[in-house]
């Protein structure tokens, strides 16, 4: 049976809302038919990983039940095999990115390992006093290696601050790009707030500063097109789970004069060329950055999962979340006592917002009962909420499989929690 990213794919010439069929396309993720406290799952934590659709999971099956053995080392049929369906996402990746080579794609386990490669192997070059300028909305994962790096090398971290609608603030970027800035890293959709960053000025103004530039794209890769050449960028990192792929696997993009100048992150199998006790000289990019067996399965359904999305297209998929996160926002700004964090003007995906009198973590309890499901607590952003002045957010977060009757569905369960409060608006 045709998936419906396939049927979707032969109405390309249509608008893409015309094409959107998304009762049609929630028949391909099967997890979303089931209950929860007996009542449907409305599954609106896509931000933390999204679902699977039966395609991704028949990819990983097809491989463990028909392809299973080691890449790279075999010249039995099945090793080969193996590796040419590992080596075909890899061509997957390059093209749905456009990268200019195969050897520019990396994969790793996730975002977090491609932030601390880059972090551990470029971040060799720097000194005492050099800067490296991240945002005030950074993950986690996009802070504390570079705050290793610093305790490592003498290097001084800078933040860009952002605003109260969750916007970085562009002339305070600007001024702390200075002589002494060597990296930037920075996300291009915030995965607290919804933002999304002016990337290519970013890029820009560094390189005119000769910094070098990483983007976080965790949270942009299933919302947002990406075209690491046209952004300049020098490194691109996401994760295969947030983009309907399996966990545990993700890409790091460099640009291959940077990569070729970078040692290796992790020494072992399949990373080498010639081993001896006085001496190893290290294989050719990628594999170089790629040591030991990998999470061949999970490559091999992270490609499955790309060529899903790309047959519906992102432009597509972005315009039914768009429309969602609109109503949504409409929503929420009609319900008493609720307060919106995150209300940039370019944003996706992302609803995060707290109500008066009741913490994040008693909403999202209350909202579990009801069978929607949503990441209260501080998104590994503690920073943010601290701007905000709140310990933690109730965040629901869009993908393309979801509706407006799920939103209604959210909102209903809003209005139950302030009444199991006392905090109900009089009808």
């Amino acid at each position: 049976m045709k998936s419906a990213a396939s049927e979707l794919s032969t109405l390309r010439g249509a608008a893409p809302i015309l094409a959107f069929d998304v009762a049609r396309l929630r028949e391909d993720f099967p997890i979303l038919h089931r209950s929860v406290h007996g009542k449907p799952l409305v599954y609106l934590d896509n931000a933390a990983t999204s679902q699977k659709p039966q395609c991704v999971i028949d990819a990983e099956a097809r491989y463990y039940a028909e392809l299973n053995a080691n890449i790279h080392r075999g010249v039995h049929a099945l090793s080969q095999q193996a590796t040419d369906a590992y080596e075909a996402a890899r061509d997957t990746v390059r093209r749905v990115i456009n990268a200019a080579r195969r050897e520019e794609i990396v994969f790793v386990r996730g975002t977090t390992e491609a932030i601390n490669l880059v972090a551990a192997s470029w971040g060799q070059r720097l000194q005492p006093g050099d800067e490296i300028l991240i945002t005030e909305m950074e993950h986690h994962s996009n802070i504390v290696p570079w705050q290793m790096l610093c305790e490592r090398s003498g290097a001084v971290l800078r933040v860009a601050p952002i605003d109260d609608d969750g916007e970085l603030v562009p002339r305070e970027l600007e001024r702390l790009l200075g002589a002494r800035t060597r990296f930037v890293a920075v996300t291009h959709l915030s995965n607290a707030l919804g933002t999304i960053n002016a990337v290519k000025r970013i890029v820009d103004l560094a390189h005119a500063k000769g910094a070098a530039v990483l983007i976080d794209g965790a949270q942009a890769a299933p919302h947002i097109k990406i075209d690491v050449q046209a952004l300049d960028c020098d490194f691109y990192a996401f994760s295969g789970h947030k983009l309907y792929g399996p966990t545990g696997v993700g890409v790091l993009y460099g640009k291959a004069a940077l990569l070729e100048a970078m040692p290796p992150y992790q020494g072992g199998g399949d990373m080498i060329r010639e081993v001896t006790f006085a001496k190893t000289t290290f294989n050719d990019l990628p594999y170089k950055f790629e040591a030991g067996t990998p999470h061949i399965a999970g490559v091999i359904g992270l490609g499955t999962a790309i060529d899903y999305v790309s047959e519906i297209g992102l432009d597509a998929i972005a315009a039914h979340e768009h429309q969602l996160l609109a109503y949504a926002t409409e929503q929420a700004r009609a319900v008493s006592g609720l307060r919106l964090i995150g209300t940039a003007k370019d944003k996706a995906s992302i609803l995060s917002f707290v109500l008066d009198g009741v913490h994040p973590h008693d909403v999202g309890t209350i909202l579990d009962g009801e069978g929607v499901a949503v990441r209260t607590g501080h998104h590994c952003a503690m920073p943010v909420m601290e701007h905000f002045h709140v310990p933690a957010t109730v965040r629901a977060s869009f993908a393309l499989y979801n509706t407006r009757a799920e939103v209604d569905a959210l909102f209903r369960a809003v209005r139950k929690v302030q009444e199991v409060f006392g905090h109900a608006r009089p009808t």
